[in-house]
């Protein structure tokens, strides 16, 4: 189905959420149609910030708003759907729009895997009445779904969409990417050559996948975090401190930062002297479209000193990172560090993913730390 009649059918006039893969069509076409105009739509932080942004259109305006997500969001959004939209509480109802990563019997990356599993089963246990779109649903039938959702609606209930695989579609404008900014991978080799033999955290996306190719036979002192989008930095809290000896490296993504950035506020409270946070800033969700995010204009590592960590950097080429990455690689500088790298967007087309399981990574990883260095 076309997005632009699927946004038709829905017939609802603001959207909110944070981009999925699954629904780039529909991210693209709301582009499109509004760019950030943000009393029509606006790309939350979080799954959790955008019901709470439909809830206070609904409060404004009486209408009904639209929040889309990947279904690993339903977690993050939980809270305020049962403390906030219920009917047992205030009763404001929402559309919800999921892109269904998962889905039993279609193949995906392992961390979809049980979430694909419990989407729509979270929805039956929040009250949720849902219907799935398709390849092959009709826009009649769509029309027909959202038709017997509408008392429910008018009780103040909350309905979804749980969007298969391939079941919109939007051709979008194609961008050049501008400037001479270095790319993702380009970044990570650098990091690389500094990090030695500390352990790293890597984020979800294709931060991961690169940096799992760059190191090419030896994985075992990195941990993947192929799923839990923003919480590489507390993974990498836990151990640095647990392990006071080992400087611990977070490499981080801008909209990953951005979705739990009061992790951010607890480093700086915290403030572990071996923990180097790295955030590459291309200032979109890239993994899942390139769509942009709220960080796009702003600076992390301004943030990063408000927030209590005890040495900030920013660099806007490879020469400044190596230049700041030669100063820190000494051990005279105190932590927590915080790096933020500017970044061009996009991927190679021929990026591979981890051919190691999670919990073969875990597992090695873990050896590692304990001075085990088993290779994986």
């Amino acid at each position: 189905m076309r997005a632009d009649s699927f946004y038709d059918i829905l017939g609802a006039d603001f959207y909110t959420g944070v981009p999925d893969s699954q629904l780039k069509a529909l991210c693209d076409y709301l582009l499109e149609r509004f760019g950030l105009d943000p009393k029509h739509h606006l790309i939350a932080a979080n799954e959790g910030n955008a019901v709470g942004l439909a809830a206070g259109y609904h409060l404004a305006t009486g209408r009904v708003p639209v929040v889309y997500m990947q279904n690993s969001g339903e977690g993050n959004a939980i809270n305020p759907i049962a403390s906030l939209l219920s009917d047992e509480v205030y009763g404001i109802p929402c559309i919800f729009v999921i892109g269904w990563r998962g889905e039993p019997g279609v193949h995906d990356e392992p961390q979809h895997i049980y979430q694909g599993k419990i989407t729509c089963s979270l929805l039956e246990l929040m009250d949720i009445d849902y219907l799935i779109l398709g390849k092959d649903t009709t826009e009649e039938e769509l029309k027909d779904g959202i038709s017997s959702f509408r008392e429910r609606i008018n009780e103040g209930r909350s309905v979804a969409i749980v969007v298969r695989k391939g079941a919109l579609e939007w051709q979008a404008k194609k961008e050049e990417n501008a400037g001479s900014l270095p790319s993702r991978e380009e970044i990570i080799e650098h990091i690389v050559r500094f990090t030695g033999d500390d352990p790293i955290v890597s984020t979800t996306g294709k931060a991961s996948r690169e940096l799992f190719e760059i190191r090419k036979d030896r994985h075992e002192k990195d941990f993947l975090t192929v799923g839990s989008m923003g919480h590489a930095s507390s993974i990498a809290l836990g151990i640095a401190i647990q392990k006071p000896d080992k400087r611990v490296w977070v490499i981080d993504g801008d909209g990953a930062a951005l979705m739990h950035m009061g992790a951010m506020a607890v480093i700086g409270d915290v403030k572990p002297s071996n923990l180097i946070h790295i955030v590459i800033n291309n200032g979109t969700h890239d993994t899942v479209g390139g769509q942009p995010h709220s960080m796009r204009d702003r600076n992390f590592a301004i943030l990063s000193s408000g927030l209590g960590y005890t040495n900030s950097y920013r660099a806007e080429d490879i020469d400044k990172l190596d230049n700041i990455l030669t100063e820190i690689s000494d051990d005279m500088v105190d932590g927590p560090i915080f790096i933020e790298v500017m970044s061009a967007t996009g991927a190679r087309d021929d990026l591979g993913r981890p051919t190691t399981g999670a919990k073969e990574n875990k597992e090695a990883f873990m050896d590692f730390l304990s001075g085990d260095r088993r290779k994986v």
